[in-house]
């Protein structure tokens, strides 16, 4: 594996994990929205370890989705930066409840997790993606669901 791809996995590996441990601030900051956050935080550590596992692939080159991770590394290392400065202000001061749902959007729709949304609606090109597709079916669109979750639960 080269080293550029090495810092892209590490980088969307930690943005997976990060984006997990802000959701369950979240979790734990609303307990009527408990279950929500719970399965989001869930499904990005699922994500994580997908990710995790390629890096054990004695072959990866050949078995790794070649549009699995974003193209720039920067995006990830601003977001993961990004996410680690809300994750130590929200664990001391959480946010409102529509912040919450705002702040989880705007990182849903950013490089990294929408570059992932879009590797995974896109057509499949080998057995590889198959396989990502299928361990991640059930965790279709984030940002979707957060926005109709909002609007949803937040409107009434």
């Amino acid at each position: 594996m080269s080293e550029t791809h090495q810092k892209h996995l590490e980088e969307s590996i930690q943005l997976e994990l990060n984006l997990a441990t802000l959701y369950t601030i979240f979790n734990d900051s609303f307990s009527e929205d408990e279950d929500f956050w719970w399965e989001l935080a869930m499904e990005e550590r699922g994500h994580a370890a997908l990710l995790q596992q390629e890096k054990k692939q004695p072959q990866q080159n050949e078995f790794f989705p070649k549009n699995l991770l974003a193209k720039e590394l920067q995006p990830l290392v601003d977001a993961n930066r990004k996410i680690s400065e809300l994750i130590s202000k929200y664990k001391t001061n959480p946010p409102s409840r529509g912040e919450a749902l705002q702040t989880a959007l705007d990182l849903e729709m950013a490089a990294g997790e929408s570059h992932f949304q879009q590797f995974l609606d896109c057509p499949t090109k080998s057995p590889a993606s198959n396989i990502f597709k299928q361990l991640n079916q059930d965790d279709c669109d984030h940002a979707a669901r957060i926005l109709a979750y909002r609007e949803k639960y937040l409107t009434e």
